[in-house]
């Protein structure tokens, strides 16, 4: 079962959040927030607010996204009353209308539309598309940096995951693709947060043997449990803290699927 207060925290922080690394790697979600796109040519920021609940802003400028966690300053607005009406956001059945930014709705209503619309064919991307490695890289490494935002949420506000949470200490648990990208999940007083910066020191890694391998692992058509038998997945340090990574790894998919 989802929880709507767990999905909507991971859908503002993992899948809104995704749309800084779809920036780094799509071509033409780097178009789409070029200084031609932009309204005045100038960068752009849209702050989403949830009451009593998550809050970020997305600021686009030069080709780029980057994500900030929490309210502040923003060209357009966009308020929800609940957690199921920003839900409702990411799965298309509503449409929120702005409290500022008028004057910019072209750009949230056609180009943000369309790079949601472009994140979702690198997070169900088919055969045929994965066939071309330079998509299969980027469509994977999107894939591990928003599952490990999501775990980072499902342990803060999901009710298996945050029991889960209550039983890892304070510490750093290192997610790693051999050769490729790497994200941290820093526990303090059993809340979890993701970092993109990796730190000199850490309790415990888990790092998938190949890209191959970490693309099966998110498809599901392997089992974590025989990686690990194989030696396919590594896991060092504290191992009590990496087996209840894992049971809330578990929780990702009941989510993103």
């Amino acid at each position: 079962m989802k929880d709507t207060v767990t999905l909507a925290y991971i859908n503002m922080y993992g899948i809104l959040g995704a749309l800084e690394d779809l920036c780094r790697f799509s071509p033409e979600a780097k178009e789409l927030v070029s200084p031609q796109a932009l309204p005045g040519g100038k960068p752009l920021s849209i702050g989403f607010t949830v009451k009593n609940g998550p809050a970020m802003i997305l600021r686009f400028e030069g080709g780029a996204c980057t994500a900030r966690i929490g309210e502040g300053p923003c060209d357009i607005k966009l308020g929800f009353g609940s957690f199921e009406k920003f839900n409702g956001l990411i799965d298309g059945t509503a449409t929120p209308i702005p409290s500022k930014g008028f004057t910019k709705l072209k750009f949230l209503t056609r180009n943000f539309v369309r790079l949601t619309a472009i994140l979702e064919t690198y997070l169900r991307a088919g055969a045929e598309a994965l066939a071309d490695r330079a998509f299969f890289e980027a469509s994977t490494t999107i894939m591990f940096f928003l599952i490990s935002r999501t775990a980072a949420q499902i342990a803060n506000y999901d009710k298996i995951g945050s029991f889960t949470a209550s039983n890892i200490p304070d510490g750093t648990v290192l997610l790693s693709i051999a050769g490729g990208p790497q994200a941290a999940l820093c526990i303090a007083d059993h809340c979890f947060s993701f970092s993109r910066a990796i730190p000199e020191s850490y309790h415990a890694v888990m790092e998938f043997s190949s890209m191959e391998l970490a693309r099966q692992l998110f498809d599901g058509k392997v089992s974590a449990l025989g990686c690990v038998g194989q030696g396919l997945i590594t896991m060092r340090g504290n191992l009590g803290m990496l087996d209840n990574i894992n049971r809330i790894l578990d929780r990702v998919a009941v989510y993103l699927a």
